[in-house]
């Protein structure tokens, strides 16, 4: 037998951090795979740790039952702690970044820090260093705790100090807004920190998938909030003192006038993410006690093109909706409050109808998603350009199709109307609780019920409800009266079907991850058509919507609910009946 030289194997042996010996002596993982994925590590420059779990050698689950054993540590579960109730300040946001870890109490003089890794002397000594407080581990599982190091509330001077986003530019038109602005604006809003900050709040929404910004100073104190899934969160907490500055660099790049701050403005501005995507962002300006509130919309121009089945319409909804964008004139109406995912909703519609033998135009208030084919107007009031103008202006531009951003008053009704009854399909919106009520509202802005019955082909009522996670939804028994309450009917007991409710884990935000639509899709039949003509009220059209197979929204919602894709409670949150 020829000998063998123990020196080469045993080397990377003992290179291997404690957490490679420790699996090995655990028997989950073998000394020469250790050794190899160590190898790899070293080479691609990321972490034993990440690359063992990345490789899938060893379960996140598994490496943290053997590393609670071997170093008898508590294990936590990551996926029951309250980012926003851990504690600030105890340690700085870097080094929590570096080494993947997380405070989670402070206990006399020592702090109570999660790891996936013990044996990492070398982040006990720099916790010990930074804070001179002893050090008390517990095991966490490397995925939830990498999440929760993410998601984790960072404050504004941590992110100015250690943030730097260089994956990112704004668009030219906003380079030549900061262009054009005065030497001492310029100056003003150049302030690092600011952009820094500024720049990072913008990627970590859309990285988070929020729908909106809230930017919002009060007397003491200044806050970040992002709308996620619906749901406002408070994201950081910045210094008083930056809410001029912040407020002055985001006029700017909106072309809004940087010296106004007594009246709300309205401007808009894109962001470059990488050399092929480029994200739109709606502002809002409203002047507060203690300064502006800024509200940023981000609309993504990719939700326009993600098609019908991407929105959630149940199969007999869109082919309603198809029959209805499919015919050569007459009104189409989407209704719901704000941020019901209207806007969504026709952009999908008008990708759909985009085509090179088509006119489209569309006027808006602002427009909110670029489509390449379409011709879009900005409506702007203080120059006289109203959304009567527009419209009278595209029945001499030989349009086929007419989407205009939303019906506020008769005289834009009227032309829209006239435009419908004279071979053009037209798309608008209206702020109405259901599609029968959207009727008697035209009906009360002054339109008379032969132009209301004769034009409007049908009516979209939608809202937006939390999906729940896939993850971790767990069925749930539901008193058989409470799902009557609710508005289950007899009948639908006949077949078996299971309730969910939401948990929450690392993956989702409080048990719920996206948004699905819920829709009452209502055309107009002869029936109803002989109710509006007759001015019957809503009441009455509701009820022959729903002897016609109309579903009303909360319906659509119990029905969303039995499918598994939302819970009871946010059916019943976000529709009444």
């Amino acid at each position: 037998m020829t000998a063998v030289d123990t020196s080469s194997r045993e080397s990377p042996a003992t290179a291997l951090p404690g957490l490679g010996r420790a699996l090995i002596l655990a028997g989950k993982l073998g000394q020469k795979s250790a050794e190899e994925i160590y190898r790899k590590a070293q080479s691609a420059r990321t972490s034993f740790i990440a690359e063992l779990t990345g490789s899938g050698a060893v379960s996140a689950s598994d490496l943290a039952h053997t590393m609670s054993t071997a170093y008898a540590a508590p294990l936590v579960d990551m996926a029951a702690i309250d980012p926003q109730r851990l504690p600030k300040g105890l340690l700085d946001v870097k080094i929590c970044h570096d080494y993947r870890v997380v405070v989670l109490s402070k206990r006399n003089n020592r702090l109570i820090v999660a790891t996936a890794d013990p044996s990492d002397s070398q982040a006990a000594e720099k916790i010990k260093f930074a804070t001179q407080l002893g050090v008390d581990w517990v095991v966490a599982e490397y995925d939830k705790l990498l999440q929760l190091v993410t998601a984790n509330a960072i404050t504004a001077s941590e992110t100015m100090e250690h943030i730097i986003g260089d994956d990112f530019e704004f668009d030219e038109a906003s380079t030549e807004a900061l262009t054009e602005s005065s030497d001492t604006s310029s100056s003003e809003v150049e302030d690092a920190p600011v952009v820094k900050f500024l720049h990072k709040m913008l990627l970590d929404a859309f990285s988070m998938r929020a729908s909106d910004l809230h930017f919002e100073p009060y007397e003491h104190n200044y806050r970040v909030r992002f709308r996620i899934d619906g749901e406002l969160r408070e994201i950081a907490s910045p210094p008083i003192a930056i809410k001029d500055k912040l407020a002055s660099r985001i006029k700017v790049i909106s072309r809004m006038d940087i010296s106004e701050k007594r009246v709300p403005q309205d401007g808009k501005m894109k962001l470059k993410i990488g050399p092929e995507r480029v994200i739109d962002f709606r502002v809002s300006t409203l002047p507060t006690l203690f300064g502006e509130k800024i509200v940023i919309r981000i609309l993504d121009p990719g939700s326009a093109k993600l098609g019908i089945e991407a929105l959630g319409y149940e199969p007999e909804e869109k082919e309603r909706l198809l029959q209805a964008i499919g015919r050569p004139y007459g009104m189409i109406l989407v209704t719901g409050p704000t941020g019901s995912g209207k806007t969504v909703s026709l952009y999908t519609c008008l990708n759909m109808l985009n085509k090179p033998g088509v006119n489209i135009a569309t006027a808006e208030d602002p427009c909110e998603i670029n489509l390449p084919g379409v011709n879009q107007v900005n409506v702007n009031d203080k120059a006289g350009l109203t959304f009567a103008v527009a419209l009278k202006s595209f029945l001499r531009q030989d349009p086929d199709i007419i989407m205009v951003g939303e019906i506020r008053d008769l005289e834009t009704a009227d032309i829209s109307i006239k435009a419908a009854q004279t071979g053009h399909l037209v798309l608008s919106t209206l702020h109405t609780n259901d599609a029968p009520t959207t009727l008697t509202r035209m009906r009360n802005m002054g339109i008379a019920p032969f132009n209301i019955a004769s034009s409007v082909i049908l009516i979209t009522a939608q809202r937006l409800a939390r999906r729940l996670c896939p993850n971790c939804k767990t069925p749930i028994e539901i008193p058989r009266k409470a799902l009557i309450d609710a508005g289950y009917q007899d009948d639908e007991f006949q077949a078996p079907w299971i309730s969910y409710r939401a948990v929450g884990c690392s993956m989702c935000n409080n048990g719920y991850k996206g948004r699905v639509g819920i829709y009452q899709v209502m055309p107009v039949s002869e029936e109803i058509q002989r109710i509006i003509l007759r001015d019957g009220s809503a009441l009455e059209i509701a009820e022959q919507a729903k002897r016609e197979g109309v579903r009303s929204l909360r319906q659509a919602g119990l029905h969303k609910a039995k499918l598994g894709l939302t819970s009871l409670e946010e059916v019943l949150a976000v529709t009444n009946e």
